[in-house]
């Protein structure tokens, strides 16, 4: 038993990760449009780790990317395998990354138009005005303003 009382490893959050087809890409979204700030690049690769992720031969190239606070990594797998992406976020298995933002509105009327959106942001019952993107790679960011 841990010094808090509860059973189980100590934990800690360390990372979300969001694995893309094109990493340069995605990072340039990320940055850009999201405001996330880079924080390191490396790639992984041996034995060990294509053990670790279950896919023969594989590498990884990683971006860290810092959301205040929370790490957001960003993978690009050689060998690259099938797409997943989900098109609805009721969809079991759908994922998407959560960010807060001041004015939701605002980032709104500032996204390039090529930037996809699953509608204009909305007032939820909750009070809480959310908006869901999609980034290149089709995987869902919602904003939600704070």
């Amino acid at each position: 038993m841990s010094d808090t009382g509860k059973q189980g490893p100590d934990l800690t959050a360390h990372h979300v990760g969001i694995t893309v087809c094109d990493l340069d890409r995605a990072v340039e979204f990320y940055r850009e449009i999201l405001g996330l700030e880079e924080l390191d690049r490396f790639t992984v690769s041996g034995s060990a780790f294509a053990s670790a992720v279950g896919v023969e031969g594989a590498t990884g190239t990683f971006t860290h990317l810092d959301a205040d606070g929370v790490r957001v990594e960003l993978i690009e797998y050689e060998p690259e395998g099938e797409a997943t992406a989900t098109e609805a976020v009721n969809q079991p298995g759908a994922t998407h990354l959560g960010l807060s933002v001041v004015d939701v509105e605002g980032f709104y009327e500032s996204l390039p138009e090529a930037v996809e959106t699953l509608s204009e942001p909305q007032t939820t019952e909750s009070g809480s005005t959310i908006l869901f993107v999609r980034d290149p790679e089709g995987n869902l960011v919602e904003l939600i303003e704070t």
